[in-house]
């Protein structure tokens, strides 16, 4: 190893360690400043305290139902936090962010090796603060994980196949499959069918079919099914009725059908992906330009890009022919984006005229103004009570944005690349730090209030119920399972595999219970309970509390 390879490896691990240090505490900053967003984030709570309550860490169980749309992974580590920390919404979100950081750490390394020191740097930066990413690095979901560990697993493969045969790329590649094969214990099979589709067309175009020799296939796909199989093995030995709702309920029908009722037209994820990388959207026709080999013949000269370029878009390609669309599917895009344009702007650093550059902060000027506009005009035109929610915030955003945007442009045409970027940065910065102070009054479907209510009257032998909804983080506030009435939604399938009558019930049955000696707090829409009070036969209900969406009530006189 020579001196120079020498000093450039504590270059790359000095550049780890500080943005290590900085993204973390940005990512960490007001973690938990507000509380679980329903349903997801309740959802993938409950089932990790359900596995540290009952000790069983193999079949997931949401509100004591089987629930087998996702694998075990992230369950996994959220309950390994919830037995060190217990139930506290930033421990609860530190892995999430975690992973956001593995994520730009990974970037910087792989744009290091690939492009250079400068690369890795601004494309771990825009991957940091593009808005989608930033907001999914708060959020208790399995997305973030997965396009974490399939960032790792696709980025080892391609720094793996630019070392010679020998410890150096078996360890990286060794390192693909591993990768490939947790993504696939975070969210199912795609796991490794998007690997495998991304290079088999990189591959397919390059025509350089050799390089299979040298994948290590065979002992490869070994490890990969030794982290992978088992807990599939072991799940259907333990539940039967696995294998069909997994495999092909979850991920054949999801994809192929609309049974899931997600359906959105195939240009869904245009501008989630354009809003979602914004502000760095900006330059990224420039960066894909940039990238695109002149010739044919140059293919190869531009294989890594090239290697990006494909994994961005056959993810895209891929959700967007799906029958069912979420925002949070295309969170695997941004890591090879993000390279291409750390790629293209790390081109443009010591330039005052990088062809696009200008134009680039010109569209950026134009849409951060227009969005300031938005923030400032929301409640004279959208005449409800949910424009004023932002309340103050909206000034502050709108002038971030503003302000930010016109210096980044001016500086960009009349002083330099570089001075443009740190002002871009630092508008960021500020637009989504300011943003997420502002989540809680955004975010106003939680039931922390009314679960909070209820425990202070609560006593040994109290029922919770909920009619015709199931609140998804009630359970996890409260620390037990509820009784959910006239509602099944996501729970069904588990209600048909097992008995959960004795919580699971309609409201024949829980009504005449209501009548009974037990005291029972039950939690329901202001317009359920409504429809109720209308009825002939409405039960006799004593209103303890409500908010603007739901209210409490219980079948007893009980005071505080």
């Amino acid at each position: 190893m020579t001196s120079a390879t020498t000093q450039t490896g504590r270059l790359l691990l000095r550049d780890l360690m500080i943005l290590t240090i900085l993204i973390c505490l940005f990512f960490t900053f007001m973690l938990g400043n507000r509380a679980l967003s329903v349903p997801d984030e309740g959802r993938y709570v409950e089932i990790p305290r359900e596995m540290v309550v009952t000790g069983d860490y193999l079949t997931p169980r949401l509100n004591g139902v089987k629930y087998f749309e996702k694998p075990v992974l992230f369950y996994w580590l959220e309950a390994f936090s919830i037995k060190l920390f217990g139930l506290d919404e930033f421990t609860l979100r530190l892995w999430p962010a975690l992973f956001a950081l593995f994520g730009c750490c990974t970037v910087a390394f792989a744009g290091g090796r690939l492009y250079g020191r400068l690369t890795g740097l601004l494309s771990a930066a825009v991957l940091a603060t593009s808005i989608l990413y930033y907001g999914f690095s708060r959020a208790i979901i399995l997305d973030m994980p997965v396009s974490t560990l399939l960032t790792i697993a696709l980025l080892f493969f391609l720094i793996g196949t630019r070392e010679a045969v020998g410890p150096t790329r078996r360890l990286f590649l060794y390192g693909f499959y591993a990768f490939a094969a947790l993504a696939v214990l975070a969210k199912g099979l795609i796991g490794i069918v998007i690997p495998g589709m991304v290079i088999f067309a990189w591959i397919l175009l390059l025509n350089d079919w050799r390089i299979l020799k040298t994948l290590y296939l065979s002992t490869g796909l070994a490890l990969f099914l030794l982290i992978a199989a088992p807990w599939h093995i072991l799940m259907q030995r333990a539940n039967p009725e696995f294998f069909q709702f997994y495999f092909i309920h979850e991920h054949f029908q999801r994809y192929l059908t609309k049974i899931h009722s997600r359906y959105q037209p195939p240009w869904f994820f245009i501008p989630i992906v354009l809003f979602g990388m914004f502000p760095w959207s900006a330059f990224l026709f420039q960066a894909i330009k940039h990238s695109v080999p002149s010739t044919w013949r140059e293919r190869h000269e531009h294989r890594d890009a090239l290697f990006l370029m494909l994994w961005a878009g056959i993810v895209f390609l891929f959700f967007s022919a799906s029958s069912s669309k979420l925002v949070p599917y295309i969170l695997p895009v941004f890591p090879p984006l993000a390279l291409l344009i750390g790629r293209y702007l790390a081109a443009a650093w010591d330039s005052r005229d990088f062809p696009g550059l200008r134009i680039g902060y010109s569209v950026y000027l134009v849409v951060a103004l227009l969005l300031a506009a938005a923030f400032l005009a929301l409640p004279f035109v959208w005449r409800s009570p949910d424009a004023l929610v932002l309340g103050n915030y909206r000034f502050a955003l709108g002038l971030v944005l503003a302000i930010g945007a016109c210096i980044s442009w001016a500086l960009a045409y009349y002083r330099g690349f570089k001075q443009a970027f740190i002002a871009l940065i630092v508008t960021s910065l500020l637009f989504l730090v300011t943003m997420n102070a502002a989540a809680p009054r955004i975010d106003t479907k939680s039931t922390r209030a009314m679960a909070a209510a209820i425990k202070e009257r609560l006593k040994p032998g109290d029922e919770v119920a909920s009619f015709q909804e199931y609140y998804q983080d009630l359970p996890v506030y409260l620390e037990r399972r509820i009784t959910v009435v006239d509602w099944g939604g996501e729970l069904d399938f588990g209600r048909t595999v097992e008995d959960t009558r004795g919580w699971m019930t309609d409201g024949d049955t829980f009504w005449k219970r209501w009548e009974g000696p037990t005291t029972i707090y039950l939690l329901t829409e202001i317009n359920a309970y409504e429809s109720l009070l209308k009825s002939k036969t409405a039960p006799k209900m004593f209103p303890i509390t409500r908010d603007q969406r739901n209210i409490l009530v219980c079948n007893k006189e009980v005071k505080p």
